[in-house]
């Protein structure tokens, strides 16, 4: 590995790393990053996570869910083992759906100060009823701006048959 990848690594500590504790409360600080070295340009990073747990914070039953994430980075991205194991932390977190998706994306806002974000959470349903929260942003006074208000309302223009998923 070249000295100049060396350095640009060298504060991601969990990737590769066999002797990690997992955390079963919430916990934003286990969340790594590393630099974009392609800052001219806008694209998009998506992330998909199929097996994100919480609770209800009334029942303390378990909510499933598949987790989308999108975002097009600024100077900053999420290291994807920091991102898992951040999920992870959610397993006991006791929150509603909404709750926890806009948890995600601020989260992830504070962390790398994205040009654009989104997350959408498509949980299971539990008494017959799926909850899908969708959230964004985008930096403020950019095109981002804008283009987050359009997405919004135009999420979800053809949803998909639930089918129990």
């Amino acid at each position: 590995m070249s000295e100049r990848s060396e350095k640009e690594l060298k504060d991601i500590k969990l990737l590769g790393n066999q002797g990690i504790k997992y955390k079963y409360d919430y916990d934003p600080s286990v969340l790594e990053t590393f630099e974009n070295k392609h800052q001219g340009n806008d694209y998009f990073v998506k992330f998909n996570c199929p097996e994100f747990t919480s609770v209800c914070p009334k029942t303390g039953q378990p909510d499933f869910a598949t987790i989308y994430i999108s975002y097009v980075p600024g100077k900053l991205m999420v290291e994807s083992k920091s991102l898992k194991l951040y999920f992870f932390s959610f397993r006991n977190h006791g929150d509603f759906h909404e709750d926890c998706i806009n948890m995600i994306m601020k989260d992830l806002i504070n962390l790398l100060d994205p040009k654009y974000i989104e997350v959408w959470g498509k949980f299971t349903p539990r008494g017959g009823i799926s909850i899908d929260p969708y959230c964004n942003y985008g930096r403020k006074g950019t095109k981002w701006e804008e283009v987050a208000e359009k997405r919004l309302f135009y999420h979800d223009m053809y949803p998909e048959k639930v089918d129990n998923r």
